[in-house]
């Protein structure tokens, strides 16, 4: 790696970052030397730079309005990182009802939305109508919107085009399967579904956008990708959006991973450079949530 390299990911406004390293194509021992310690020490910079985000996807639970109540007393009675972004994902039934009863720095996001403002389509919830509700967030392009409701990459982006218009902001749900993991083509998958997306949107739409990587064969499994692989993948989709959008972008958005996270494995991953948080099914649904939210809390307390 060379120093040139690095810029595509050095954001604009990161001031703390001072290049005072010339001999960029220089191979000699010392300058690679010099050139990692840079690249180390830019890594940490630019993800400190990237707020931490944790999201609950609650999906088709709890089974009644009582129950989520219960959920939101745990999340408004605990010590929670203050750092760090927090949102849940109940079903849409009861996004208006918790609203009242949510402590203020926790968000909340429709689980879907369709493309279009209102009109006969029954079933759906429109962007509109969610900002009209308050709820600042939907989550779009899951994987079990994409495989059990047949959902196309294109579709996806229209959503998101129309949830970025109405004003919401968007966490978007990429990731392979397995079989698709074993033919090497993660990476392939990733641009592909994102490549859609790029299509519709313009390098300023990005600041609204959370990119959740969700391998498919990860989510209710209890497998997990090892964090080297997470990281590998996530610095794959950065390095793709600094090549498809902006060098800017790509530094600047939240990527963060979603499949079978608990609290065992929550600080792991969140030590590698290129998570930036958590997208959590099952485990929001229980105490260990807050662990999960409270995953970089000791680390920056070292600090």
């Amino acid at each position: 790696m060379y120093l040139y390299d690095l810029f595509a990911y050095v954001p604009s406004g990161l001031t703390s970052v001072v290049v005072v390293y010339g001999a960029a194509r220089n191979r000699t021992r010392r300058s690679e030397r010099v050139l990692t310690r840079f690249s180390h020490h830019l890594l940490i910079s630019t993800a400190m730079a990237r707020q931490f985000f944790v999201g609950g996807n609650f999906k088709m639970n709890p089974d009644s309005h009582q129950q989520s109540l219960a959920l939101v007393k745990t999340l408004n009675t605990a010590e929670l990182d203050s750092a760090t972004e927090v949102v849940i994902a109940p079903p849409s039934l009861y996004l208006i009802p918790l609203k009242a009863e949510l402590r203020n720095d926790i968000q909340l996001s429709a689980q879907n939305a369709y493309f279009k403002p209102s009109g006969a389509f029954t079933g759906e919830i429109s962007p509109a109508q969610l900002v009209d509700a308050q709820i600042p967030y939907v989550i779009l392009g899951h994987s079990e919107r994409r495989t059990l409701f047949h959902e196309t990459s294109e579709l996806v982006a229209q959503k998101t085009r129309a949830a970025l218009d109405a004003p919401l902001k968007v966490i978007l749900c990429i990731g392979e399967t397995l079989k698709e993991r074993e033919d090497g083509k993660t990476a392939e998958v990733c641009q592909g579904q994102l490549q859609a997306v790029v299509a519709v949107l313009k390098e300023a739409d990005w600041n609204k956008i959370v990119i959740a990587y969700e391998p498919v064969w990860a989510i209710g499994t209890g497998k997990v990708a090892t964090s080297a692989q997470a990281q590998e993948t996530h610095a794959d989709i950065r390095s793709y959006l600094s090549k498809a959008v902006s060098s800017n972008a790509a530094s600047s958005i939240r990527i963060i991973y979603g499949g079978s996270v608990n609290a065992a494995n929550c600080k792991e991953l969140s030590t590698q450079p290129d998570i930036d948080g958590f997208l959590v099914g099952g485990a929001s649904l229980k105490p260990e949530f807050i662990d999960i939210i409270n995953a970089k809390k000791h680390d920056r307390q070292r600090l």
